[in-house]
């Protein structure tokens, strides 16, 4: 008789963790355009507190994604797909931890002569790593929804989810 596999296997620490960053970074730069253009140059603490959360979470995600990385690369028709979706979120990680510097920068008064430069380097980075942050996701929705990856995929009859007592 077919057995059902323990859902905490490796493969499912990343879709467990990427969801988090998402939100984050997403609402992370609503609120750091929101509040730059309605204070005049001053993004909100809400933004920063969001960027640098999901700046976090996003650097978790690529771990448990890498984790994931060695279970479905062998188990996907197209590892093309999943390269380009790593290769994604190094980049969305990357950005943002840019930003989240700059943010913390920001935060503490430091150059402040350059405060506006500094806002507008944050707004930017967040909007371009937003945008690579969709793509990624669309990538990995791709690898789940087409390939099937880190899915476990019942038998025809479905008869491991049948008890026989």
């Amino acid at each position: 008789m077919a057995q059902i596999p323990d859902f905490w296997r490796t493969e499912i620490w990343h879709p467990l963790t990427v969801h988090f960053p998402i939100a984050l970074l997403a609402f992370a730069t609503i609120f750091l355009i929101v509040g730059y253009w309605f204070r005049k140059a001053h993004p909100t603490f809400t933004g920063q507190i969001l960027l640098v959360a999901g700046t976090i979470g996003a650097w978790i995600t690529v771990y448990t994604g890498g984790l994931a990385d060695g279970v479905v690369s062998r188990q996907i028709c197209d590892p093309t797909v999943l390269k380009a979706h790593e290769n994604g979120a190094f980049t969305v990680a990357w950005l943002f931890s840019a930003a989240s510097a700059l943010a913390i920068i920001e935060y503490f008064g430091l150059f402040r002569k350059f405060r506006n430069l500094l806002i507008i380097g944050i707004i930017g980075l967040s909007v371009t790593g937003t945008g690579f942050l969709i793509y990624t996701g669309h990538l990995g929705a791709t690898l789940v929804y087409q390939q099937a990856a880190g899915v476990y995929t019942p038998s025809e009859d479905c008869i491991e989810f049948t008890e026989t007592d």
